[in-house]
């Protein structure tokens, strides 16, 4: 996946991820308070990612999924850096990591979060507590109820 957007550009590509201004960021933040690069890595390591690059190549925000790729994911470490916020760029990179091909059709994404409700809402993801989201579709909205296979 690599789309671009005002300058900006969104990639899948592990190879353009800059492990170091991650690594750092997630470091700070407040879900990951002193998270060393060696977890940082193997998280990144395991997962689907998109960059979010500026206009001048520079990491400028980040997002990912732990998925078993057919039924479940787990959204996580989703940022745009503060000189980069304002944008509409963390909306575009959160549709951008929803749609992408390797979780269309799940039925279940979940993640957690202090202070991003409404960008999520706004996906169809709801509370299921304080921190807790979670966007579920029946299995029968996807792959059709067994009543209809047996008339088909």
């Amino acid at each position: 996946m690599n789309l671009t957007r005002e300058g900006y550009r969104l990639s899948d590509e592990r190879e353009l991820l800059d492990l170091e201004a991650i690594s750092n960021y997630l470091h700070t933040c407040y879900w990951s308070p002193g998270v060393p690069r060696e977890v940082v890595e193997r998280s990144i390591e395991g997962s689907l990612c998109l960059g979010l690059y500026g206009p001048d190549g520079v990491q400028a925000g980040f997002a990912r999924a732990v998925t078993d790729g057919a039924t479940f994911a787990w959204i996580a470490d989703v940022f745009v850096l503060e000189e980069h916020r304002r944008r509409g760029l963390g909306v575009w990179l959160v549709e951008s990591l929803l749609s992408h091909p390797e979780l269309d059709g799940l039925r279940v994404l979940m993640l957690a979060t202090r202070d991003a409700h409404s960008l999520y809402q706004r996906f169809g993801f709801e509370s299921i507590g304080e921190r807790m989201m979670i966007r579920a579709v029946a299995p029968a909205q996807l792959y059709g109820s067994p009543a209809e296979k047996l008339t088909e």
